[in-house]
């Protein structure tokens, strides 16, 4: 057994190292059930292994972003954090609505399915973000650009995003 840390909620968790897949990459945590990054290591022929050769490896930053609403007179300041997967985002309504992330706001230019940000693993193990508008009403602003139908943008950490009249800037 080897004890393991979640490095989201700070869980502490024992594992049954001789039950893990060799090809194992992460498991869900059992309280966040966010993913907790693995690394096997793989003892060579004739070799073994000790309890104290047991060495813990920081895994290759896998950084999910976040978007921070910026706090104006119709909206306070709202941090939401995004998870592998879609996020439709937009202004939080009593109506029935498909977003996953609703923002408090007083702004009725923000559609209640403003835009979409679909978080997909890249080759190397980290995220890629990617933005693209919910056929809007209102559009998108992009770091200071329109977006047009159907056009999808990769996200960089502190860029803009502008829907209705509410600013949300994106972070890794």
């Amino acid at each position: 057994m080897i004890s393991v840390r979640c490095p989201h909620c700070d869980v502490g968790l024992k594992v049954d190292e001789k039950k893990l897949p060799s090809d194992i990459t992460s498991f869900k945590c059992p309280k966040c059930k966010r993913l907790i990054p693995v690394s096997m290591l793989s003892k060579k022929e004739g070799e073994g292994f000790s309890s104290s050769d047991t060495v813990l490896i920081q895994p290759v930053k896998k950084s999910l972003g976040k978007i921070t609403v910026v706090a104006d007179a119709n909206t306070r300041e709202q941090l939401f954090p995004l998870y592998e997967g879609i996020a439709v985002i937009g202004r939080k309504s009593s109506q029935p609505t498909q977003a996953t992330i609703a923002i408090e706001t007083a702004d009725r230019s923000m559609s209640r399915e403003h835009i979409r940000i679909e978080v997909k693993k890249d080759p190397k193990g980290g995220y890629k973000h990617y933005l693209s508008d919910n056929n809007s009403k209102n559009h998108t602003l992009y770091n200071s650009n329109y977006l047009g139908n159907g056009e999808v943008v990769v996200l960089n950490d502190n860029d803009e995003i502008v829907i209705g009249h509410t600013v949300l800037r994106f972070n890794v």
